[in-house]
């Protein structure tokens, strides 16, 4: 569904992603781990239209992306949730969701409600009430909520652990991974908690200063010491 090309980002002199390239498929959660500064929100910038790449190419569903406005990308099927849980504080939970759906048909906002108050009932309970009286891991349940209703089919999570307890990381994570087993949505999970990505992902990709520095099944990047203890900050 999504892959990535050798992909090149730079900020001036700086050198954010070099000759990157990943596959997302369908139905499964891909996880990209690593270090403060590895570029991995540089990445999911770069995928929502919000970065140009300097080389390189992005492609969906058989068609270059690259460069297109970030609103294009949501109308191909594409959804950032950002790091920080960026919801709207003056309105309410309800508003927020129809916001994320504003350009699409009434009966498909209807459906999309639908769909995420049966996935988050937390959000149903309190549709009336402001964002700004949810917890955390209640915001971070609008914010996917959000992007759920833009009906993607492939969702980009970027740091949904920040700031979270790690039971409410778990159980949020393990309904994303469950959700995209069922729907067949892709979901680009970004993490800087490796042991928490890849026990939800099926496949990781570890990030180092910008390039790949190792890839596989989220068991064989476990098991692997080097990356445990250079790349993933784990182990002895």
């Amino acid at each position: 569904m999504l892959r990535i090309e050798n992909l090149s980002v730079s900020y001036g002199a700086i050198q954010a992603l070099n000759d990157v390239s990943l596959e997302v498929p369908p139905g499964r959660v891909t996880a990209v781990i690593g270090a403060n500064g590895a570029g991995k929100s540089t990445l999911m910038r770069t995928l929502a239209g919000l970065e140009k790449p300097q080389s390189g190419q992005v492609i969906f569903n058989g068609e270059v992306i690259s460069g297109r406005k970030p609103e294009d990308i949501v109308r191909m099927g594409i959804a950032l949730v950002p790091e920080g849980r960026s919801t709207i504080s003056e309105l309410s939970v309800e508003d927020n969701l129809k916001l994320g759906g504003m350009w699409r048909s009434h009966a498909q906002r209807n459906a999309s409600l639908t769909r995420v108050y049966s996935l988050f009932p937390i959000l149903k309970e309190r549709h009336h009430m402001g964002a700004d009286t949810l917890s955390g891991g209640e915001r971070q349940q609008l914010a996917i909520g959000r992007a759920l209703m833009t009906g993607p089919q492939l969702l980009l999570l970027d740091e949904p652990s920040l700031g979270l307890a790690p039971l409410i990381v778990t159980q949020i994570l393990e309904l994303v991974a469950l959700m995209a087993r069922d729907s067949g949505l892709a979901v680009l999970l970004v993490e800087q908690n490796a042991t928490v990505a890849l026990r939800i992902a099926r496949t990781g990709v570890v990030l180092n200063l910008g390039e790949v520095a190792g890839s596989g099944t989220s068991a064989e990047l476990l098991a692997s010491e080097e990356l445990r203890h250079i790349y993933l900050g784990t182990g002895s």
